[in-house]
């Protein structure tokens, strides 16, 4: 309602004015009990703040401006009739603008824009399709949209969505996505279950809460072995099966790899762009190029808007600019040790994309291979102390 509201206003326009006093949280308090749309509320200063309104809720606030001692002035004068007042007299604009105004208030019955919002692993694109599938896609008359159905049908189709939201504002579809977190592989505490290792390592502490403590410290393990088994015997009761709790403790080995060949060819950008533009009315392309750039080997960079009047109402109009950037290849020969420590950069940066807490590398070993006379390999590995150990269900059978 308030959207249609903003586009009335703008159709039979409004003013930008000033409020000016020591009670503006007042006026403006007054201005929504009398239900009085004020928009754009900006605050300069305490005693100051600017907004716009309508030009009949404008001749309403004098009376609030007398009452709350505030000074009410008209800044600047916003919306089509004043835009018609200065265009008058250039008759093409004119012939343009009503078809316009008749294409602005038929699209605000449409959804011309969806934005996803929330999604870290999930794909976005993934989404889209999945959305457009359940009957929510641009171009869609938004009183066929039933909401309801498409979040429900979403949130059984998708384990990895644990809630998701559909606001339709103006002309655009805001979907909020909350991503169903994974959850860990937890056997139940009435379940019998052994502890086993997860990856390869050296036992540094090992402390059995329920359970049998199999291996000991400095115990050298490998993946899928048993560290504390899932039973228990006293000395004067027999062999029982329990579920196995605990902690271990291990040093472990992590290892990344990288080649570089000391001759190769690099490419970079000549500083030189050619853009091309097209401009998509609904499902109408027009392009405003019919060739393809001047350069032998270059990059793509595709860019695109949607046209809005507010900032939630989009029209069926998209603007495509795609900007080519020339590329030019040459011939690189690296030294030996420039190779090296290049490699080394870039596996320290992935180790830390993995965000290990550096309290636990103990140490890091760098091995240097020459695979050829123009090949070097680095080996990058962190020795590394965390925690390990899985739990296992014992099968009875």
């Amino acid at each position: 309602m308030i959207f249609l509201r903003l586009l009335f206003n703008f159709i039979f326009g409004y003013l930008n004015i000033s409020i000016e006093g020591f009670f503006v949280e007042r006026f403006i308090n007054t201005c929504i009990s009398k239900r009085i749309l004020l928009w754009n509320v900006k605050r300069k200063k305490s005693t100051l703040l600017f907004c716009n309104i309508s030009i009949k809720d404008f001749k309403k606030i004098k009376s609030i401006a007398k009452k709350t001692n505030c000074r009410i002035k008209i800044t600047s004068k916003k919306g089509l009739p004043f835009a018609l007042k200065r265009y008058r007299k250039r008759k093409v604009f004119l012939f343009f603008i009503i078809p316009v105004i008749a294409l602005v208030i038929i699209s605000s019955n449409y959804v011309w824009n969806i934005e996803i919002y929330g999604t870290e692993k999930i794909d976005r694109q993934d989404i889209m399709e999945e959305l457009n599938k359940e009957g929510l896609s641009t171009g869609k008359l938004k009183s066929k949209i039933d909401k309801k159905r498409i979040i429900n049908n979403m949130r059984l189709k998708r384990d990895d969505i644990s809630w998701i939201e559909i606001d339709l504002r103006g002309t655009n579809a805001i979907v909020s996505v909350v991503e169903a977190k994974e959850k860990p592989n937890i056997i139940d505490e009435n379940e019998y279950c052994n502890i086993v290792s997860n990856q390869k390592g050296i036992i540094t502490k090992i402390t059995a809460k329920t359970g049998t403590a199999v291996k000991k410290v400095g115990d050298i393990v490998e993946e899928g072995e048993i560290l504390i088994g899932g039973y228990m015997e006293g000395k004067y009761t027999d062999l029982r099966y329990v579920h196995a709790f605990g902690n271990i403790e291990a040093k472990t080995w992590k290892t990344k790899r990288k080649r570089m060949n000391l001759k190769t060819t690099i490419t970079t950008e000549t500083g030189k762009n050619e853009n091309r533009y097209t401009l998509n009315i609904n499902k109408f392309k027009i392009n405003f190029y019919k060739t393809l750039p001047n350069f032998e080997k270059y990059d793509t960079i595709n860019m695109s808007k949607k046209i809005r009047v507010f900032s939630n109402f989009y029209l069926p109009i998209e603007l495509k600019k795609v900007t080519y950037k020339e590329l030019k290849e040459e011939p690189k020969t690296y030294g030996k040790k420039e190779a090296q420590d290049l490699l080394l950069k870039d596996l320290e940066e992935e180790f830390e994309k993995e965000e290990i807490p550096k309290e636990k590398i103990k140490n890091k070993v760098v091995n240097i291979n020459e695979i050829d006379d123009n090949t070097i390999e680095v080996e990058l590995t962190y020795e590394v102390l965390e925690q390990i150990g899985i739990q296992e269900k014992i099968n009875s059978n």
